[in-house]
């Protein structure tokens, strides 16, 4: 796979925008400093736990604490029983990977799936440096776009926001096993990784179940409900994003729709399948559903159900 502006320059958050986008990142900022309320980032906190527990403070016994805790050098100096407190020791590293393929330029709703793709990595981002971990990203097609090694900071994930509903794709295709090969040479340490696409590509799937050994993946399907069912408007133009092929079909024939209906719900459970037997999670998510913050929720809740 080809690297194309993959080295991540410092510059200021606000350098070379345009009115119109910095606009959009300040109504992105807006809306994902409300979602990410501390009840959402205490979710995700419980999905995603850190490395273990680390040493704080001795203090009093309370009621309710564990006596397992307690200090006993402490305890026999003070005369009253203390307790060792320990918090959990985060420092996560997140990446996001950002599919921004020609195939993410559709949407039936008010919003592309390449700009919800954008939105849930910014809520994802912004939620992870709320949680003090560090936070990385790939954005790619059928190249690397572009790479932003992981760190903490608030300028940093605004930077990292930017970067993404700024960049305008170069290529029309999507190489995911590439994409993925590529992450696994700049990581060194187990890492949280979210990969957001519409996962249209084929032939990720080893490449995919070796990651998900190495990482904790969780894949991010972006689609739409046009997607899954076709409407019935007479004589209809398909046009695949990625290569620029056409398909005339007649959407008034119902073994037509009903069989695009079959076929695509036959993919996506296939897909599901898929990323349940290589220990990746799934959550999906429709660009003409604005509740997509509920999916995310909702797959945090079901993960920590699990641990």
């Amino acid at each position: 796979m080809k690297e194309v502006d993959a080295t991540h320059h410092e510059v200021d958050v606000t350098e070379a925008l345009s009115p119109e986008l910095f606009q959009k990142i300040k109504a992105i900022q807006i809306r994902t400093q409300r979602m990410v309320n501390d009840v959402f980032a205490g979710e995700y906190e419980s999905a995603f736990k850190g490395r273990g527990m680390e040493f704080e403070e001795v203090r009093e016994y309370r009621p309710g604490d564990d006596i397992r805790h307690i200090e006993w050098n402490v305890t026999a100096r003070m005369s009253a029983p203390y307790v060792k407190v320990h918090r959990e020791e985060r420092e996560l590293t997140v990446m996001l990977l950002v599919d921004v393929s020609s195939s993410g330029a559709f949407g039936s709703g008010a919003k592309l799936k390449n700009e919800v793709a954008a939105e849930v990595a910014a809520v994802l981002a912004y939620t992870a440096i709320h949680s003090n971990d560090r936070v990385g990203l790939i954005i790619f097609s059928d190249q690397i776009e572009h790479y932003i090694p992981p760190k903490k900071g608030r300028a940093h994930v605004w930077r990292v926001i930017r970067d993404i509903l700024s960049h305008r794709a170069s290529r029309r295709s999507t190489d995911l096993e590439g994409a993925l090969e590529y992450m696994n040479k700049v990581l060194r340490r187990r890492s949280v990784v979210f990969v957001i696409s519409d996962f249209l590509d084929e032939g990720f799937a080893e490449r995919l179940r070796i990651t998900a050994k190495r990482h904790d993946v969780t894949a991010i399907s972006i689609g739409d409900q046009r997607e899954m069912e076709l409407p019935r408007i007479g004589i209809l133009e398909l046009e695949d994003a990625e290569t620029g092929e056409t398909l005339l079909i007649d959407t008034y024939d119902k073994n037509v729709t009903e069989g695009f209906r079959i076929l695509g719900a036959e993919n996506r459970l296939e897909r599901s399948d898929f990323f349940r037997s290589a220990g990746a999670g799934q959550v999906n998510v429709r660009a003409d559903d604005p509740s997509y913050v509920d999916s995310l929720i909702r797959y945090f809740h079901t993960r920590e159900r699990r641990r």
